[in-house]
């Protein structure tokens, strides 16, 4: 579940990031500045048809290739959605779910082959066939059931209203609390874009920006905070800093000061500090929900299109109501974000940015000096593949407005020091295979980077970046053990792993094992020990022996793309097993047309360097036989 929510919230930054034009448009052109209508109307259009923008977005969002067959089967879905279950209940407003809907099911069907004489068809133009013919059956059974879901949001919007002060109070805090997870988006989008109505239009900024006199209640509380306080907040940082490191941390943070107050992105500062000095963190969420409740108490109502800085501010400055007010609230809580951030970091010794008790900050100008402004991604996206754990860790690269989400399949590996050191905010390691990078606002170029790396060979890197891990990182990465304790976890046919027709294999860049190409479609428990990773995909799962051994299970060859089709997992991360234990079963009749082989590699991802596989027998293997293998 939370995988799915971070990439609703991932998916929601494609159609936001229209917002800033389509609301300087509908700003600009209003009677109180310029006064022509059809700049209104070109802003207000977007805003309009907001709920298509975000279901075609989200689709494209959620399609893991972003094909534009995913924003055809969005619109259609959206269209026959709606249509269906309003013909049923006028008061329906389903919003995004059909760009949800058709997301998934592009994932799930674009590869579909077809018969010969429906092969037109096939592939990316099957998605928005299947995607009209679910939302026909969806759109009968939501107009039914819908009804009770929006009167459980107006209910929500309702109580956060009639609760007042309290009420946005809790509406900031979980605003801030939901950041680290990426989940803020999710909330973010409920209030400005679905709560409350004026003309039939919904949410708080459609609403504040087309002269609703009742919204911008919920929204005015960010100013202060990100135009004053988390400015001021790197200040303290920058006070609180040991003196040797002081200069290092000042262009940094003064930096990101400027960017918050300018156009309200406050990742960055917000990703500097939670994890050095997580109870800054707390006391910025409830500062965020102090602001958010005195703005609303003094009755201020203030609105953005992208965030709340001051090209908003000042964009918005004739239709908000106290702004003035407002502006001198902000100027309340820079001195008192200084304070409280100030005195905490000294008090409790924070280890915020300049006063690591390690040298994790290094001036990252002398190595990149030598680079031309126009290579400086490539070189921080090589520096990040490396520090990852190479690419042979990374399954997807992805990325929202100021961080990037990665599928990995270690996340333990990532050297987080080394990541910050090569110009990363800030890093998080939701679990084993999901990873996020805080890059900042040019977060794109670096995935678009990291992408190409990816699929042609990354850049010579200065020698700071190769240099080799000690000799107490390698042996504790690695095991030396036998091979006697090691079965066949398939029944078929025993291959090398040279064999392999996949070079992330073959060439041994996830380690060394040995391969087979299954006769049946059952996955068993090579050793004893338990079960380190499931993928979400449900194609591959790693172990780790009871003496230490890693290993990884891979059926098939690019059957990540599959999304789970035709897999049945039967163990979750953390379950012990035993030798011989089902783990996984799969449909080779359904799967084979669909992937380049079904030939599953078997890897140990951690054998001793030294080690290399032998087979010991070749050709047929039976499922659970033993003394297939040995380590030479």
């Amino acid at each position: 579940m939370l995988g799915f929510l971070q990439r609703i919230g991932k998916s929601l930054m494609l159609p936001i990031a229209a917002l800033p034009a389509a609301a300087l448009l509908l700003r600009l052109g209003q009677p109180d500045l310029l006064n022509i209508p059809f700049i209104a109307a070109a802003g207000n259009a977007i805003f309009t048809n907001l709920a298509l923008i975000f279901a075609i977005g989200i689709a494209v969002g959620f399609a893991k290739d972003n094909n534009g067959a995913a924003a055809l089967a969005g619109a259609m879905g959206f269209f026959v959605l709606s249509a269906c279950a309003t013909s049923l209940n006028k008061t329906i407003n389903l919003g995004v779910l059909g760009g949800i809907v058709a997301g998934m099911l592009y994932n799930r069907y674009h590869t579909i082959k077809l018969p010969d004489w429906l092969a037109f068809f096939g592939g990316r133009r099957f998605v928005p066939i299947v995607t009209s013919g679910a939302m026909l059956v969806l759109g009968f059974a939501f107009g039914y059931v819908w009804p009770f879901v929006q009167l459980g949001m107006s209910h929500l919007a309702t109580w956060i209203y009639d609760a007042g002060v309290f009420g946005a109070a809790i509406y900031g805090l979980l605003n801030r609390l939901l950041l680290p997870l990426g989940l803020h988006h999710v909330i973010n989008t409920l209030v400005w874009f679905e709560f409350g109505t004026y003309k039939g239009l919904h949410g708080e900024i459609t609403r504040f920006l087309n002269g609703d006199p009742s919204a911008g209640l919920l929204l005015s509380g960010y100013f202060p905070i990100m135009m004053f306080g988390l400015p001021a907040a790197c200040f303290a940082m920058i006070a609180a800093a040991k003196k040797e490191k002081r200069k290092a941390v000042s262009g940094m943070l003064a930096g990101i000061a400027l960017t918050s107050f300018v156009t309200g992105v406050t990742e960055p500062i917000e990703f500097s500090f939670m994890f050095l000095a997580p109870v800054l963190y707390v006391l910025h969420a409830v500062l965020t929900a102090i602001s958010m409740a005195v703005t609303y108490s003094l009755g201020i109502h203030d609105g953005f299109g992208f965030s709340a800085g001051a090209i908003d501010y000042i964009l918005n400055y004739r239709i908000a109501q106290k702004p003035l007010l407002l502006f001198f609230i902000g100027l309340i809580f820079a001195a008192l974000y200084f304070v409280v951030f100030y005195f905490a970091i000294k008090w409790f010794n924070l280890k915020t940015p300049g006063r690591e008790d390690d040298d994790l900050i290094e001036d990252g100008g002398e190595s990149m000096s030598a680079v031309d402004a126009g290579d400086k991604y490539e070189v921080m996206a090589a520096r990040l593949i490396h520090d990852i754990g190479g690419k042979q860790n990374i399954t997807t690269i992805d990325h929202c407005t100021t961080r990037l989400r990665l599928n990995v399949v270690d996340s333990s590996v990532a050297d987080a020091p080394a990541i910050k050191r090569h110009g990363a905010h800030g890093v998080i390691k939701l679990n084993k295979t999901n990873l996020q990078i805080i890059i900042g606002t040019d977060v794109e170029f670096v995935a678009d980077s990291m992408r190409q790396q990816l699929a042609h060979g990354a850049p010579e890197l200065p020698n700071d970046v190769h240099e080799a891990p000690d000799e107490s990182t390698v042996e504790l990465a690695t095991v030396t053990v036998g091979a006697e304790s090691v079965c066949a976890p398939i029944q078929g046919t025993l291959l090398p792993i040279t064999d392999v027709p996949d070079k992330v294999f073959s060439e041994k860049m996830m380690g060394d094992g040995f391969a087979i190409d299954p006769d049946e479609g059952l996955v068993v428990s090579p050793v004893d020990g338990k079960v380190s990773g499931v993928f979400p995909t449900k194609h591959a799962i790693g172990l780790t022996g009871s003496d230490g051994l890693e290993i990884l299970i891979h059926v098939g060859l690019d059957t990540v793309k599959l999304s789970g089709e035709g897999f049945i997992n039967y163990v979750n991360e953390g379950d012990a097993v035993v030798k011989g234990q089902k783990l996984m079963s799969f449909d080779i009749p359904l799967i084979k047309n669909k992937v380049p082989s079904l030939v599953t590699p078997i890897i140990f991802t951690n054998l001793d360097a030294a080690k290399h596989v032998v087979l010991k027998k070749s050709g047929k293997v039976a499922k659970n036989e033993s003394d297939i293998i040995t380590f030479a």
